[in-house]
């Protein structure tokens, strides 16, 4: 009767106040997204920024930059093999040009910054500041050499970069990249004579590493016609979605009121499993590792997922003895096949808070020896969504970790919170690049342009790179062609129970250990 009476009360309720609530949900989910992507184009710009700061430290690193004949060839070889920077000046204190690797470009400015005008990283390494060009706005970065010279790069952060906008509504929107005195850097618009409309609707995030800003300028009347459009739709389901919100109110009625409670309770009956996802070889597919993933296997045969229950571990501090339950587990299993093949790693994702808690470092030794498994087998992986609290810690506890033999991976990196110095300070191995870009390699250039930038990037560091989410031949081909090397999705396989992961490796091993993901040329 409780079920019956919740769901008939939510209908009426949903159908009754439709109008107001599907208004609001769609303004609300609309919002939501244009902030989300003006977050995107601000992350792309970091890591442009980050790709060019690395090529000027690594220039500076290498030898003098004095004006010489051999000094402009190492800066036009740079140019040359770049992506992102279109010339490399070498300035004087008070930011005047004394030398450029294409001298002809000089002719294009229409004004130089000042040093006393350009603004400074959080980290103070480097100054950005705008080019006044014949063409156009620049955008430069500027990184000390000693006390009297600097370098500068000259940026291309144009379209490729900055188109963020779904179809609906890049027609009638400009995407935006300014300074802290509101200069614009750079910008989008499909038409690039159209000029930004006046009357707009502003969506903006701003950097916490860089002195920059992002903005999507959106005309009201454009989200009026993609709010109409949802609301039709979304009012002829009002009353399915009532039912089924119904179902969800009843079950959560019957829920134990104490949700921590109700974890603590599936923590001491052992009912939180790991599954683990394949890494494999992009040219060969072979098999290399594989990653935990929690499910909660409820006593009624349902399947959690992570988001149901990972946030309140984390935010109630259950999620210690969940990692070190599911990793012991894992290590157990997976023992035998980790021992047959001394080349296969197993990676688990640890919370900024777990890796600098109390004690960590000899917990986590203590579940690895106990499963007598090589601590060189194992990945610890740092996400790149929560920022580090303490760096200076968080560096002593990895180089710990990597004298004892642990690889540490930074994940979710080009969409996260570490800049440059901090994927060069943490000491990271591997770096993996997040879901959002691998799912655009194949439809959008600037997808491929971050893509690049963060492998080169991660040569620089001596890193491995491995993409996430890849579902399909085409983006395996398109990473291959970046320089991306390993790999995990559902193209090859699902998350997986450790009883049909062992299975699937057995059958992978029979048929020769290597299956071609590839293509023949590219695999070559």
């Amino acid at each position: 009767m409780l079920r019956v009476g919740a769901v008939a009360a939510c209908v009426g309720l949903f159908l009754a106040g439709a109008d107001l609530a599907v208004t609001a949900l769609i303004g609300n989910q609309t919002a939501r997204q244009l902030s989300e992507l003006s977050k995107v184009a601000l992350r792309r710009s970091e890591a442009a920024i980050d790709s060019a700061g690395a090529i000027l430290h690594r220039l500076i690193a290498k030898g003098p930059m004095d004006c010489s004949d051999i000094a402009l060839q190492a800066l036009r070889l740079h140019v040359y093999q770049g992506t992102i920077v279109k010339d490399i000046r070498t300035v004087d204190r008070e930011g005047s040009v004394k030398c450029s690797a294409y001298s002809e470009t000089l002719e294009f400015d229409n004004g130089w910054a000042r040093r006393d005008e350009m603004f400074q990283s959080a980290d103070g390494q480097l100054r950005l500041f705008r080019v006044e060009q014949f063409t156009g706005a620049a955008f430069g970065v500027l990184r000390d050499i000693d006390a009297q010279r600097s370098l500068a790069a000259i940026l291309r952060i144009d379209g490729n970069l900055l188109d963020v906008m779904p179809v609906g509504l890049r027609a009638k929107s400009h995407v935006t990249l300014t300074l802290p005195d509101g200069a614009e850097v750079a910008g989008y618009h499909p038409d690039a004579s159209s000029k930004a409309p006046t009357q707009t609707v502003a969506f903006a995030t701003v950097s916490d590493r860089y002195p920059l800003q992002a903005t999507i300028h959106v005309r009201p009347q454009s989200l009026s016609a993609r709010q109409e459009t949802a609301y039709l739709l979304t009012m002829l389901a009002a009353g399915l979605l009532g039912g089924v919100f119904g179902l969800l109110l009843a079950s959560y009625l019957a829920r134990p009121v104490d949700p921590v409670a109700e974890l603590d309770r599936a923590l001491a009956a052992n009912e939180f499993k790991p599954y683990v996802q394949p890494t494999f070889s992009l040219r060969t597919g072979t098999i290399v590792g594989c990653e935990i993933l929690a499910r909660w296997e409820k006593p009624d045969g349902r399947l959690m997922p992570p988001m149901s229950f990972i946030p309140l571990a984390e935010s109630s501090g259950r999620i210690e003895k969940l990692t070190w339950q599911i990793l012991g587990t894992a290590l157990r299993e997976l023992q035998p096949a980790m021992k047959q093949d001394k080349l296969f790693k197993l990676s688990v994702n640890i919370t900024p808070r777990h890796l600098l808690g109390d004690g960590f470092i000899d917990d986590l030794r203590k579940v690895v020896a106990s499963s007598s498994v090589s601590t060189r087998q194992v990945v610890i992986e740092v996400t790149e969504r929560e920022e580090l609290a303490d760096l200076d810690k968080a560096t002593d506890v990895v180089k710990e970790l990597g004298e004892f033999g642990f690889r540490i991976a930074l994940d979710d990196v080009g969409i996260g919170h570490s800049g440059l110095s901090t994927i060069q300070r943490l000491g990271a191995r591997i770096l993996k690049i997040d879901k959002f870009f691998v799912d655009a390699i194949t439809r959008d250039q600037s997808a491929v342009v971050v893509v690049q930038m963060l492998v080169a990037l991660a040569r620089e560091l001596d890193m491995s790179v491995v993409a996430e989410g890849i579902e399909q031949q085409e983006q395996v081909d398109a990473l291959i062609a970046c320089g991306v090397e390993e790999g995990q999705g559902y193209l090859v396989a699902p998350p997986l129970s450790l009883d049909r992961f062992k299975q699937f490796l057995d059958v992978r091993r029979a048929s020769g250990a290597a299956q071609p993901i590839a293509k023949p040329e590219l695999a070559a």
